[in-house]
């Protein structure tokens, strides 16, 4: 006897399960929290410190539905009502890939203004930048979690199925 397969699209699969299976839904749910607040904990504790840990501490995991118009590190917003991300302070990507030399100049033809290496005022049209080098802690850290966390999500889901057949 051989097996068909059809293919459906991942709100068809939803549906489905849901109707067989409504509980899977709320444990994969929770698995993706879990998920999503250890992989930002792993990503957290490798992120650069620099003066004032401010990217550090701005590292979070949690639902798209809780932070609208925010979009996750590294991904975009998801149709899912139940996804997950991890937010971060927008320097991240600067810190992630580093930045090449460049020209800072001041908005419409102003002078910038910043405090020099002894502590003084100094304003000047233009400043040369000298980049920096990248110091990556988000992908390769997601990149070594990804297996455990989707194993953790299915074993979720697994388990929600078997307590509703019975065994």
């Amino acid at each position: 006897m051989a097996f068909q397969t059809k293919i459906v699209g991942r709100e068809a699969l939803q549906r489905r399960l849901d109707e067989l299976v409504p509980e899977a839904s709320k444990a994969a749910a929770q698995a993706k929290i879990e998920v999503a607040r250890e992989a930002a904990s792993r990503i957290s504790s490798r992120a650069p410190v620099g003066a004032t840990g401010v990217l550090k501490d701005s590292i979070i995991g949690a639902r798209q539905a809780d932070m609208p118009g925010v979009k996750p590190v590294g991904g975009q917003q998801s149709k899912d009502p139940d996804a997950t991300g991890v937010y971060a302070d927008f320097t991240w990507k600067f810190i992630e890939y580093g930045t090449a030399p460049h020209k800072i100049t001041g908005r419409n033809g102003k002078n910038l203004a910043f405090t020099g290496k002894d502590g003084s005022l100094v304003s000047a049209p233009s400043v040369n930048h000298p980049g920096s080098r990248a110091h990556p802690f988000v992908f390769y850290t997601w990149k070594a979690y990804r297996k455990t966390a989707k194993a953790k999500i299915s074993r979720a889901i697994s388990k929600a199925v078997k307590a509703a057949s019975g065994n």
